[in-house]
């Protein structure tokens, strides 16, 4: 993979230095809960279809007492699209060369009360450069408090970048694009998504860093609000077969999912957003 350029390094110090603080963050709850749960990383690389060295990443994984399973995974690779896949990537069917580096996140809970979520933004180069992302919340049992709180800290990382960030507009790409055809459900209850942000670099990459600000500010707040609630067997089986659900869209919709299978992209890193538990009726 060619030696990054100034943007590409920014972008690349950023995701992984969010990692680290979401992770250390994520650690922080599960000491507060009495356990001595860690994340535990595992570094892959790529091989491009050329033969060269294509990049990489590195897995992070923790299962814990009150994370049941979260995994928070950077990676930066780099060469080229192969065949038709090309086609379908924004500036890519000029020239198959390509760079992208993100973070990507999914945490399933322990308590059905505490809502899981998935957080992922992204720096991609082709003909073309633009950050895409976005952040929603997955609750098996929804709670109209933790909804609001979390659209509120979304809409307010928008609205501090007018002419970038476009709330309404994000929010619409989130529920459309999270939404399962088949059952005519949504995957959660929302939250921002968006793609192709081109133009000038760096208001855009304001706007991407905002997103993650945002995220490690609410997120930990609304695990801390559910995760000592009750639960029963009932709750306990209506959040795996919700669980289903999420499994469900992303085996079959996801684009997330299908770029890195198609880039050639580290399959436990790829297939880290499953559940470690679900049911199907």
């Amino acid at each position: 993979m060619p030696p990054l350029d100034e943007q590409q390094s920014a972008a690349r110090h950023w995701f992984e230095s969010l990692r680290d603080r979401i992770c250390a963050a994520f650690e922080a709850i599960e000491r507060e809960a009495g356990s001595d749960a860690a994340f535990a990383y595992t570094p892959w690389d790529r091989t491009d279809p050329s033969g060269e060295p294509g990049g990489g990443g590195v897995r992070g994984v923790m299962k814990g007492r009150v994370f049941e399973k979260v995994g928070v995974n950077v990676s930066t690779v780099g060469g080229t699209f192969e065949g038709e896949f090309a086609k379908s990537i924004n500036g890519a069917s000029e020239d198959p060369r390509f760079f992208a580096t993100g973070i990507s996140l999914v945490a399933h809970m322990a308590n059905p009360h505490v809502p899981a979520v998935h957080m992922n933004t992204r720096f991609l180069v082709t003909t073309k450069r633009w950050f895409g992302g976005g952040a929603d919340l997955n609750p098996p049992i929804p709670y109209a408090e933790d909804t609001a709180d979390f659209h509120a800290a979304m809409k307010a990382a928008c609205d501090a970048h007018p002419g970038v960030g476009d709330y309404p507009r994000f929010k619409k790409w989130a529920d459309d694009y999270f939404w399962l055809p088949h059952r005519q459900v949504h995957r959660g209850v929302g939250g921002i998504f968006y793609d192709h942000l081109e133009g000038e670099f760096e208001p855009a990459f304001a706007l991407t860093r905002d997103v993650g600000e945002a995220f490690l500010d609410i997120y930990p707040s609304l695990v801390r609000r559910r995760m000592d609630m009750p639960f029963d067997e009932a709750d306990r089986a209506r959040q795996l077969e919700w669980r289903g659900r999420y499994a469900e869209f992303n085996l079959v919709y996801d684009r997330g999912t299908l770029f890195g299978l198609k880039t050639g992209g580290n399959i436990d890193a790829i297939l880290m957003s499953l559940p470690p538990l679900a049911t199907w009726s």
